[in-house]
């Protein structure tokens, strides 16, 4: 491939110039890598060493498992790889060290919990720790804006659902399960006060929240790395496995544009899409980025160095 940077230069340079500093600061960004397919597995690795470094969060999308021209799809595929019981239990721990407790030694991992890990630290019962923090709940979440509202009304059940062992049973699991996608039927939220679902039309505003959320949780943001070459094949598989039409293309492509325009109400996430060379194909009669154009413009180079790769590009080829 002409015109390359070497993969793992460009992974440390992601790592320094992104992931340690825009990404940690609340910046956004999609990046598009072209490079063979044998080699995305080692990206996918290598930006994963990167990310627990940096402190981020890294979630993996393959569109061979997941429908990636359906946003709520792409969602449900990043929130299986969340932690929420974690995500919250760090949260409330920045809320109740926010107010004046001694959190420093309480493990938000532990499996007890939370209130009851609080309050052995700060020698009161768990009652009382949750009294204290639960009008914090409501102000620093229940009425956050940069959450969607449904969203941050079922963070704040999630935070008062945590007063329970992991092994105890979990009164917010349908909760955890919605958002997840494991029973996306809303009637079972909605005695949570949760009356919106997950779909096409709303994928994105929880994604954004999400986001949110997991900066909000204390971590530097989040790498999703996305795997888009089985939407090249242009021939069905022959072994049943999935298979992406013309249109479908097109709507991916259609995410990806709302992706990269959505940038500035996104919250320290980084998406990089792995793709190969047939995604640099600019006819309108290919899968390339030339069959949707609104795409092709915000993504190709306007001017192309022969010799020297900028990192920084909106698509580098890798080598």
């Amino acid at each position: 491939m002409d015109n390359a940077m070497p993969m793992a230069e460009w992974a440390r340079f992601i790592g320094s110039e992104y992931l340690d500093s825009f990404i940690k600061d609340g910046g956004a960004s999609v990046k598009f890598a072209v490079m063979d397919e044998g080699q995305i597995p080692d990206l996918s690795v290598a930006l994963s060493a990167r990310s627990k470094k940096a402190d981020c969060l890294f979630a993996e999308i393959n569109a061979a498992d997941a429908r990636v021209h359906m946003p709520q799809d792409v969602f449900f595929a990043i929130a299986r790889q969340l932690d929420w019981r974690l995500l919250t239990r760090r949260v409330l721990l920045a809320l109740a060290g926010k107010e004046g407790y001694q959190v420093d030694d309480v493990d938000a991992s532990a499996s007890g919990s939370i209130y009851a890990g609080i309050g052995e630290a700060n020698q009161l019962d768990a009652s009382s720790v949750i009294s204290f923090l639960r009008p914090e709940i409501q102000r620093q979440i229940f009425v956050n804006r940069n959450m969607s509202r449904d969203f941050r009304v079922a963070m704040s059940h999630l935070c008062l659902a945590e007063n329970s062992d992991y092994s105890d049973a979990y009164s917010a699991q349908a909760l955890i399960d919605w958002l997840t996608g494991s029973n996306t039927r809303i009637s079972n939220v909605r005695h949570f006060s949760v009356h919106t679902p997950i779909n096409r039309t709303t994928a994105r505003h929880y994604m954004e929240s999400a986001f949110y959320w997991i900066r909000y949780a204390g971590y530097a943001g989040i790498l999703v790395f996305v795997d888009n070459t089985r939407t090249m094949l242009s021939r069905r598989p022959p072994d049943g496995s999935r298979f992406y039409t013309r249109a479908m293309v097109l709507d991916h492509y259609e995410l990806l544009r709302e992706l990269i325009d959505s940038c500035d109400r996104l919250s320290g996430a980084l998406v990089i899409i792995a793709t190969n060379a047939e995604f640099l194909d600019e006819h309108t009669t290919s899968r390339g980025f030339g069959f949707y154009p609104a795409l092709m413009s915000r993504v190709m180079d306007d001017v192309r160095d022969k010799n020297l790769v900028n990192p920084t590009a909106s698509l580098v080829r890798l080598s």
